[in-house]
């Protein structure tokens, strides 16, 4: 009976978080520290890919901190899902609560209307040890039950009836998670040969498998600074799965990179030189917390792209960043004008300009300027072949073994040709075309049971250089002072 209503209701929810945009390019996979301690399941959110269409999947999964420097992964949360409301995002957390931890010593805690609230950070809840003054042991969902505070200290509610009920103090021994002990070298990863397991960036591999679609971007913010990392993360971009590609986003070292003219010196130092790689500096700012530009650079392409029907086809630069400004990982400021940010863009480096608001500013690969070919050059050209090459890949893989005639042919051409057109007529590509040559297909070939067809995409190139050329005409001047009247 409690159930009937009868009137008018209202009900109300949350509204920190927007309900977030879907993405549906390639998936964006960050890998970084997440404070597991507070996740829901810690020891399955240790080197497992976490795909989160919400703000609060995500946390339920991995947890949260504004601690952005010791959890990584967190600026991502933040980036993604409260600034710019896109998703959805794989997460890979390599902090491992078996691994890298640090005992706390016993202390005793003030209960005050039955809590006690440690100050220890990253304290795993099933790691307690907790007695009253009398050294009476209490025990976990018998006497009391734990939680989390809204900065991140654990909670400990003592139950009634129980043995700690009228306690004043408890002595309590923990646990906590250190991500201070994670190196580069975890987020590396790769393959235990005696298990066979996969750890850190080795888990690309497993993104389409696991998730069922491809990745678009690979990211590893407050990570991807490091020489190695970055290595690495160029490296997974091709050939994932055998057959996929996409791109990494890159940071800078600010910290040997102070101003805008090191940028180069340390580019071509760490080899940062890769057709699929978007080279970042400085970090950005928002509300007094530093982001690495990554995660801010991803979130705003994922929202481009969504808002251009999913398609990664638009230029991510000038866009709008939705942040405060721009800094050093020491938090200085850093004020860029046009010409010091185009000397950073003639490098390869993509940064950010105060013009109307804080917008993206470079359309170049980190290839550039070694690299001149169009579509390894220009970041948004890169990114459609990419994401083109890896849809056709997926429509087409259930033609494989089918009859290799005429008619397979013509329905793989006809289908590709249709979709090309619709996306040029949408004005989303200048042309796609695709052919079937049979000087290209012997009967040597044909009988290997091989078929080769010949694509031609053409990207609109981004208009980064607009001129307008002002001269004097006297003669407008003559005729507004009435000269040939």
């Amino acid at each position: 009976m409690g159930n009937y209503r009868h009137g008018a209701y209202v009900e109300e929810v949350s509204s920190n978080v927007a309900a977030p945009k879907k993405n549906e390019t390639g998936l964006h996979v960050v890998f970084g520290t997440a404070p597991v301690n507070m996740a829901a399941e810690p020891e399955k959110a240790v080197n497992k890919l976490i795909m989160a269409d919400t703000y609060e999947e995500a946390v339920d999964k991995l947890g949260y901190s504004d601690d952005f420097k010791n959890y990584t992964l967190c600026q991502a949360m933040d980036a993604y899902f409260k600034i710019y409301a896109v998703g959805p995002v794989v997460f890979c957390n390599v902090l491992d609560p078996a691994k890298h931890k640090r005992d706390n010593e016993e202390k005793e805690y003030a209960v005050v209307n039955r809590q006690a609230v440690l100050d220890a950070k990253g304290v795993l809840p099933d790691s307690l040890t907790v007695k009253t003054e009398e050294d009476a042991v209490l025990e976990k969902d018998a006497d009391y039950i734990t939680s989390f505070d809204a900065e991140g200290n654990l909670v400990i509610s003592l139950l009634s009836p129980g043995k700690g009920e009228t306690a004043a103090v408890l002595k309590v021994a923990s646990t906590s998670i250190d991500p201070g002990a994670v190196t580069e070298a975890d987020v590396i990863g790769g393959m235990d040969a005696a298990t066979g397991k996969e750890i850190g960036l080795e888990l690309v591999r497993r993104v389409y498998p696991r998730c069922g679609r491809f990745p678009g971007y690979i990211m590893a913010p407050g990570w991807s600074h490091k020489k190695n990392v970055a290595a690495v993360m160029a490296a997974k971009c091709r050939e994932i799965n055998g057959v996929f590609t996409c791109e990494c986003l890159v940071d800078m070292d600010t910290a040997k990179a102070g101003k805008y003219t090191d940028c180069k010196k340390l580019k071509d130092e760490y080899g940062l030189n890769d057709s699929h790689m978007i080279a970042l500096w400085p970090m950005a700012v928002k509300d007094g917390r530093i982001y690495s530009y990554s995660a801010i650079y991803g979130a705003m392409t994922a929202q481009t792209d969504a808002d251009n029907d999913s398609v990664p086809a638009l230029s991510p630069s000038n866009q709008l960043l939705h942040i405060d400004g721009a800094a050093l990982e020491d938090g200085t400021e850093i004020d860029l004008d046009q010409p010091e940010a185009n000397t950073l863009n003639g490098q390869g480096i993509v940064t950010m300009l105060n013009n109307g608001g804080m917008r993206s500013w470079g359309n170049n690969t980190a290839a550039f300027p070694d690299v001149k070919e169009t579509k390894d050059r220009w970041i948004n050209c890169r990114r459609a072949f990419s994401w083109w090459g890896n849809s056709f890949i997926v429509a087409y893989r259930e033609e494989v073994d089918d009859p290799a005639n005429y008619r397979l042919i013509e329905t793989i051409v006809d289908k590709e040709n249709i979709r090309g057109n619709s996306y040029v007529q949408q004005g989303k590509f200048a042309g796609i075309k695709m052919e079937y040559n049979k000087s290209e297909n012997t009967v040597e070939g044909l009988l290997e049971g091989r078929i080769q067809v010949r694509q031609y995409l053409a990207p609109f190139t981004p208009a980064e250089y607009i001129l307008n050329i002002l001269s004097f005409d006297p003669s407008l001047l003559e005729n507004a002072l009435g000269g040939n009247q």
